[in-house]
């Protein structure tokens, strides 16, 4: 067989592998292994994977993901996130649509300081789909806005997936976050304009508004819990942009705030403590796994020279660039209907980051394209990771949850679309860096 057959067979049964349930790290990890002994003699592969693997594991840009997971997890097990949404359904309740409005952004700020859409899916799921149903919100209308704010937490920094593509394309992790935050931002209004719309023409699917006469009543106990958050944020995440912190430091700030924070407000017992830290280390052990077997895996397809091969037929394809570009995003978009994000950046950036830079494409923009297109992926069948999380803890009909989502889909499609034709909406703040 030749170096690029092996390529391709390995691709292959990688994602055999992953249907089958086998872990995406370990996955990862056993193919490249294997293709490597078929493209070199098993003495000189195995002793160069192991050289490397001491190498990858010595990065101290890895260090950053346990401290960002840390974060969101005291923020987590604090029940901050149940704050927020009360202060925010406050806010926007004259508003048509208020509470489902207030249940995206309160899914994109905690989505962003946790880190991980899947752990927001449950934590807002839980805590907004039960109350706007009582409200008169309609049941899948109320599931379907939980899990679109969710997907929200992977663009917005601190993002692990952002963090990653930064640690497998070798690109400043920093520039990489906070390209991610006006994307984040933009996408958030977007669904907020989708979600007033759409209950202005089927006002069926939600309450009456508000009367104007009724006053805004917050909840001051919840809400001096609530005001730190942004204060966090802003420390960690500007300290990134102004430069007084690495992203590893921002990531410590951030983790010690949030202690502090769940310290004062009493809620972090000796038990959430331990499990906060059993959680983060499980989680770190996660995406290490899965950082290792990219790297790897990235290895065994250069060994095989299937990115050259790639870059040679479109090199030869007498189309425009960007139609090019367009066709990979596409590809992500696929990929993300079958697994969730962190598998789709590891397995496919080795494979297209070369021909992006071949094609002259600004490699930090294109970490921002593609964790955008992988947001769909987040919400649409046949796997649908926040989808069927939201479903699984509302016990709302997975069926209903996709349905109310086409909307929301859409508006993403939008989002994205405007990002790929003025890239400076991702790149203009990592410009203005250091």
């Amino acid at each position: 067989m030749t170096p690029v057959e092996i390529g391709i067979l390995g691709i292959v049964l990688m994602l055999i592998l992953i249907a089958l349930k086998v872990p995406v790290g370990f996955s990862l990890i056993g193919i490249a292994i294997l293709g490597n002994m078929f493209l070199t003699d098993v003495e000189p592969a195995l002793s160069k994977l192991g050289s490397d693997l001491i190498i990858m594991v010595n990065n101290y840009s890895l260090s950053v993901i346990p401290l960002f997971v840390l974060m969101g997890i005291f923020l987590s097990k604090a029940g901050v996130a149940a704050d927020l949404y009360n202060v925010m359904s406050e806010i926007f309740k004259k508003i048509r649509g208020g509470m489902a409005i207030a249940t995206l952004g309160a899914a994109a700020v905690f989505g962003a300081v946790c880190g991980s859409a899947t752990a927001a899916a449950s934590t807002i799921g839980s805590i907004a789909v039960p109350e706007m149903t009582k409200h008169q919100y309609n049941q899948g209308l109320s599931a379907s806005i939980a899990s679109v704010g969710a997907t929200l937490g992977i663009i917005i920094p601190p993002s692990t997936t952002l963090i990653l593509y930064g640690v497998i394309t070798e690109e400043s992790i920093g520039q990489v976050l906070i390209a991610g935050l006006l994307p984040g931002i933009m996408l958030t209004v977007m669904l907020m304009i989708t979600t007033y719309f759409l209950l202005l023409f089927k006002p069926s699917l939600g309450p009456p508004v508000a009367g104007t006469q009724e006053r805004i009543h917050i909840n001051l106990e919840k809400a001096k819990y609530v005001w730190p958050l942004p204060v966090i944020f802003v420390i960690s995440i500007g300290g990134i942009y102004a430069g007084f912190f690495t992203p590893t430091e921002a990531g410590a700030a951030g983790a010690f705030l949030s202690l502090l924070l769940v310290l004062v407000m009493r809620r972090l017992s000796w038990a959430k403590f331990v499990d906060s830290i059993s959680s983060a280390t499980t989680i770190t052990a996660m995406v290490f796994a899965i950082v290792i077997g990219g790297k790897l895996f990235g290895i065994f397809l250069t060994r095989s020279r299937i990115p050259f091969g790639l870059s040679d037929l479109i090199n030869s394809l007498e189309v425009s660039p960007f139609i090019i570009i367009l066709i990979i995003l596409l590809i992500y978009t696929l990929m993300g209907f079958f697994m969730d994000e962190l598998a789709t950046i590891v397995i496919m950036t080795p494979i297209f980051y070369p021909i992006i830079l071949e094609l002259g494409y600004n490699a930090i923009w294109f970490g921002v394209m593609t964790t955008m297109m992988n947001l769909t992926g987040l919400l649409t069948p046949p796997v649908g990771v926040a989808s069927l999380v939201v479903a699984q803890v509302t016990k709302v009909p997975t069926g209903q949850v996709f349905r109310y989502q086409v909307p929301f889909w859409i508006t993403l499609i939008i989002g994205a679309i405007i990002v790929a034709l003025f890239p400076d909406i991702a790149l203009f703040l990592p410009s203005l860096m250091y």
